[in-house]
């Protein structure tokens, strides 16, 4: 959700208003969670971490309210996501409070 917005800025198509919101909201998730892959450098990699995906915490009430907002402005530009719930991710690679990064298992790439 986060990459597919910050893609959408990087490609310019954002209007002035939409572009600053998304500054705006970046910098407010960025000064209150913290980004895994800060955390740990390879828990994105592919190598060693294939498929691993983040996934908020039910109890991350917060940052799901913020996340709402990330999806009202991909509707808005067409672009389709779908949410996914799961009590079982995958191996997890990292867990703070409010997320979890996880690969899945047996090939699964949910």
């Amino acid at each position: 959700m986060f990459g597919l917005a910050n893609g959408l800025a990087r490609a310019g198509v954002l209007t002035a208003e939409d572009h600053a919101w998304w500054r705006r909201s970046n910098a407010w998730c960025t000064e209150a969670y913290r980004d895994p892959s800060a955390v740990d450098p390879l828990v994105y990699d592919r190598a060693v971490n294939p498929g691993a995906k983040a996934w908020f915490r039910a109890s991350a009430v917060e940052l799901v309210d913020k996340a709402r907002e990330y999806l009202v402005l991909l509707d808005r530009y067409g672009v389709a996501w779908v949410e996914r719930r799961t009590s079982s991710p995958g191996r997890v690679v990292y867990a703070d409070e409010v997320q979890v990064v996880a690969v899945p298992l047996d090939g699964d790439r949910g």
